[in-house]
């Protein structure tokens, strides 16, 4: 039996609201994390910027060795027990940053952690797709994405601020008390049951990731280079620019997001979904030149607020035409896809931002980070937009499945 969020063209639902409430606060959790454990590394421990990148980025390694095996476990098995159980393992491993005290320990922390967020996303947006009805999908993750986005925003600058009056304990126990909110709304969240296959499909290599969209992800790794070098190092280049709370950079930044995402998925769904993924990426290079060539605090938010419009107008029409392209028997694949694409271009924006920060400076890396955003568009223009057309199945031969 489908809900009515699955058989309408109604977008908001009692469900999708828990959905988004619990997706919100376990990003929270995570996110006030993104900014201080460089600040923590660097300062308490004295880990070189090259070891921090290391640290940092031992999460993404573990994100790129579960990715393809979350989707297909959430294809495979009830995404709400999935959602509830990988949320729960993912917010209990905060409690291991309090007895780091090594760079071994905390890469080993951050890799656990890793495995964790890779498991729960995937559960947490292929049953928030289940929710959404089909004919307002893109808006619908615009809006689902949102609290993802709000959360990366937002919880930095919350972070460094307990961090800054309260030290690193307290914020491990911020980060355990949103955490465990989140585990507790994912029961409440109803999802219709899924009709079980009569023969089971073989396992094949589409069974983990989305073998025609990889032209896509292609083209994403190079976008996604930016929003690893902005976790890792936006904060340290502030400082390094004598910028007091430098986290406000993410309440800017949050505010571009949440500006882009509210109104790009209503353009997805109308068919402009090209047009939009060319205008990201324009945006996103235009930002990190700006945040390259002109230092000061009004160009440091303008530049915020522009990379932030950028990624919230990417967010939800990259996701869709990963969706878009796979049937529905296979959304935990297209979102695991969709989401190791990120993975890899933060990864490497964290290891290589590193190296080029440590050589020729932060500024210089932020502008050889736009440089890559329109190498991502060109990509994009003369390849993954040909890719998804041919790619996309015809949704009008059979009708959707929850």
């Amino acid at each position: 039996m489908r809900t009515r969020a699955a058989t309408g063209d109604r977008l908001w639902s009692r469900d999708l609201l828990l959905a988004v409430l619990s997706y919100f606060l376990v990003a929270c959790a995570f996110s006030l994390l993104m900014p201080t454990l460089p600040l923590f590394l660097s300062k308490e421990l004295e880990v070189e910027p090259t070891h921090v990148g290391v640290v940092l980025s031992s999460y993404v390694l573990a994100l790129l060795l579960v990715r393809p095996f979350s989707g297909y476990l959430v294809d495979r098995f009830p995404r709400k027990r999935m959602l509830l159980l990988t949320t729960l393992l993912f917010v209990l491993t905060f409690a291991g940053y309090l007895f780091a005290v090594t760079t071994g320990f905390f890469i080993a922390v951050r890799f656990v952690h890793g495995l964790f967020w890779g498991l729960s996303t995937v559960a947490a947006n292929t049953v928030a797709i289940d929710i959404i009805p089909s004919a307002r999908r893109a808006e619908g993750i615009g809006w689902f994405g949102v609290g993802m986005n709000l959360a990366m925003a937002t919880a930095p600058y919350l972070g460094v601020t307990i961090y800054e009056e309260h030290g690193f304990p307290m914020l491990i126990g911020a980060t355990l008390a949103m955490g465990l909110l989140s585990v507790a709304v994912i029961p409440f969240i109803r999802v219709a049951p899924r009709p079980c296959p009569v023969v089971r499909a073989p396992i094949s290599l589409d069974r983990f990731i989305l073998v025609k969209a990889l032209p896509v992800l292609f083209s994403q790794v190079f976008v996604a280079f930016g929003w690893g070098t902005l976790v890792a190092f936006a904060v340290l280049y502030a400082g390094e620019q004598g910028l007091a709370n430098a986290g406000i950079f993410f309440l800017f930044l949050a505010g571009g997001v949440v500006l882009s995402r509210v109104t790009s998925g209503r353009l997805v769904d109308r068919g402009h979904v090209h047009v939009l993924m060319a205008a990201s990426m324009a945006m996103i290079a235009g930002g990190f030149f700006t945040f390259g060539l002109f230092p000061g605090m009004r160009m440091f938010c303008l530049a915020a607020a522009v990379i932030g419009l950028g990624y919230g107008t990417l967010f939800p029409a990259l996701q869709t035409i990963y969706v878009n392209m796979a049937p529905a028997s296979q959304r935990g694949t297209a979102n695991s896809t969709y989401l190791t694409g990120f993975d890899l271009g933060i990864g490497a924006g964290m290891l290589l931002g590193a190296t080029l920060a440590e050589h020729h400076g932060y500024a210089r890396m932020y502008l050889a980070t736009g440089v890559l955003a329109l190498v991502a568009l060109v990509i994009y223009w003369t390849i993954s937009r040909r890719v998804y057309e041919q790619g996309r199945p015809d949704r009008k031969s059979a009708p959707e499945e929850p």
